[in-house]
């Protein structure tokens, strides 16, 4: 199998169980965290400390918040088991700035919670697992948008980053937020990760 059809079927296949990466976070994050709260005298981090995690999983809330509150339906990942959905390319708001907001979200979401674990190789093995992880799903993603938009497509993507934001790309959407797609979209995740975060 050609590299390009193989990193394409391992990024479908991780899509589709994507929502096992919690899991496995959260199952090493715990040993981690255990493992110091047992060879430390002193185990209790600073306040400060566990406000500056909880502030940056809450900067991912708001991250993905604010991209699906924008967005029209049938995009911005939720696909079936039949494969990717996309009846439009959302290439305004924060579409303008990073070609993949909500993964950027999640990073932070679980960056926090990493962080909590007080252990830098862990948060250190956690980013690279997670760069490993989404790439190949941003791959399969995005050969999927290339054939269903074309040249759309390439000319957004040409310009606007695919992960990191370039603010200044930004472009109003003519969209109105949506709270209630919001709430209907997010308030299952959101219920996880504070539930992680009591784990912790």
């Amino acid at each position: 199998m050609p590299l390009k059809q193989e990193l394409e079927t391992q990024g479908n296949w991780l899509f589709r169980y994507r929502s096992f990466l919690p899991i496995i976070v959260l199952a090493l994050g715990l040993g981690v965290f255990i493992q110091n709260v047992l060879l430390k005298n002193d185990n209790d981090c600073s306040l400060f400390f566990e406000m500056l995690c909880l502030a940056v999983s809450i900067l991912g809330l708001i991250i993905r918040v604010y991209t699906v509150g924008f967005t029209p339906h049938n995009t911005s990942g939720r696909n079936t088991k039949a494969g990717q959905v996309a009846d439009e390319l959302n290439t305004t708001g924060i579409y303008s700035t990073t070609r993949n907001p909500l993964y950027l979200g999640n990073f932070f979401m679980w960056l926090g919670l990493a962080m909590f674990t007080e252990n830098l190789w862990f948060v250190i093995s956690f980013v690279f697992f997670y760069w490993v992880y989404y790439e190949r799903i941003v791959f399969a993603e995005e050969q999927f948008l290339e054939r269903k938009f074309g040249e759309q497509y390439t000319k957004w993507a040409d310009k606007v980053p695919v992960f990191i934001p370039n603010l200044y790309l930004f472009r109003n959407t003519h969209l109105s937020f949506s709270l209630k797609k919001v709430l209907l979209k997010e308030k299952k995740r959101t219920f996880c990760h504070v539930s992680d975060f009591y784990c912790f």
